[in-house]
């Protein structure tokens, strides 16, 4: 059963979960809902209405207090990786269910669970006693490398009009209410082998994209390696399972039969830099190296392959300097004595970028992430608005 001093918590991520913010999808109606919720409140609210894909979006903005510097920015993405196809579902993923002490469905961790948090804390606050601006930015297409986060950072001094833009955000993604003020950057880049087709009989007449992307493969997971091996000391302590560059394939697809010479194979791959490291510094590296390879293939002297690398994509990193306001209150009210680095990455590298400093810090635990029956801990969800009033207690009253 639900406690009954809980039950508007649990109503907005229940109707939250509903909503199917799949990033590929809309997540309009979504922040409309949210929207309406905030100005219920008493907060003033905008939606930063885009196009991601060809899919209209939105980014919610909602706040309250004086024009005065040094306020607080609370913020969580509401967009969601999918569900179609991903084994292992037990539930509707788009269906609340409370079961013992866990709250299942697709974002209560990562991170819808945390954003009816912030409706539930606003709907409690007196706003009267704000002496700093507090300011809750929801953001969509985090999830695809924080699109959203990019397109609204800018211009949200604009936005606020004659309200300071806080330059101190509080990211509430999933961290076990541990504090992170660091994360990698991530870069995702597509090789693409061309080569010549054929009948698998008389391979010297053409040259087998899959054999040439397998050198590729190789030279690449060789650079992993080395990689592994050259750790960092200044991120040791931040980083302690993986204190250097990490490199993954994601995918590889070639070929048409087995009595076909593949004609082309292309791999999606994608590397973490350290927060200190120029994230494009890996995939130069990657590229000189593929442009050694030999491109003929095996069975074939006659003819060669030709590699592409498309252009990278980046999702920037986030380093934050330690001793922050935030960092101290934050400490303060979740009893955490340190703050790590987060192994995935988060809207701070983009809001970087536009001056705002970040610490992530959030009820749900990494562990759900983007997992099959994904769920929040009732008690980390239940006690998460009053960590929210009394960070704000401290940081803008």
């Amino acid at each position: 059963m639900v406690n009954h001093m809980s039950t508007y918590l649990y109503d907005v991520l229940e109707r939250l979960i509903a909503f199917d913010t799949v990033s590929s999808h809309s997540d309009v109606p979504a922040m409309e809902h949210l929207a309406g919720h905030m100005e219920r409140h008493g907060f003033k609210a905008m939606l930063h209405r885009t196009e991601i894909a060809g899919v209209p979006q939105a980014n919610l903005i909602a706040w309250a207090g004086p024009a005065r510097p040094d306020g607080l920015i609370i913020s969580g993405h509401l967009d969601t990786v999918p569900v179609e196809g991903q084994p292992g579902w037990e539930r509707d993923p788009l269906r609340m269910e409370v079961a013992g002490d866990r709250i299942y469905g697709r974002g209560t961790a990562d991170m819808k669970g945390f954003l009816a948090q912030c409706v539930d804390a606003a709907g409690q606050l007196d706003r009267a006693r704000l002496h700093r601006p507090l300011v809750f930015l929801f953001t969509s297409n985090e999830e695809v490398g924080y699109l959203g986060a990019a397109r609204v950072a800018p211009v949200l001094q604009d936005l606020l009009a004659d309200v300071p833009r806080p330059n101190l955000a509080w990211i509430g993604e999933p961290s076990s209410y541990q504090v992170f003020h660091a994360h990698k950057s991530i870069v995702y880049f597509e090789v693409t082998v061309h080569g010549r087709g054929g009948h698998s009989g008389n391979p010297a007449q053409g040259v087998n994209a899959i054999a040439v992307m397998g050198k590729v493969l190789d030279v690449i997971g060789r650079l992993q390696a080395e990689r592994r091996t050259a750790r960092s000391a200044e991120f040791a302590a931040i980083f302690p399972d993986s204190p250097y560059d990490v490199m993954n394939f994601g995918t590889i697809n070639g070929g048409i039969a087995t009595n076909v010479i593949a004609e082309q194979c292309t791999l999606q791959a994608s590397y973490r830099s350290l927060p200190n490291a120029d994230p494009l510094e890996l995939w130069r590296e990657v590229k000189r190296r593929v442009d050694q390879i030999d491109t003929h293939d095996y069975g074939s002297p006659n003819h060669r392959a030709t590699i592409t690398l498309n252009d990278p994509k980046i999702a920037p990193q986030m380093l934050t300097p330690r001793g922050t306001p935030l960092e101290r209150v934050l400490f303060e009210v979740t009893g955490a004595t340190t703050a790590g680095g987060a192994l995935y990455g988060t809207d701070g590298g983009a809001f970087a970028h536009s001056g705002i400093k970040s610490l992530i810090c959030g009820p749900g635990d990494f562990e759900q992430a983007h997992q099959p029956n994904e769920f929040i801990r009732r008690d980390a969800f239940e006690r998460g608005a009053s960590i929210i009033l009394e960070v704000v207690e401290k940081m803008c009253c």
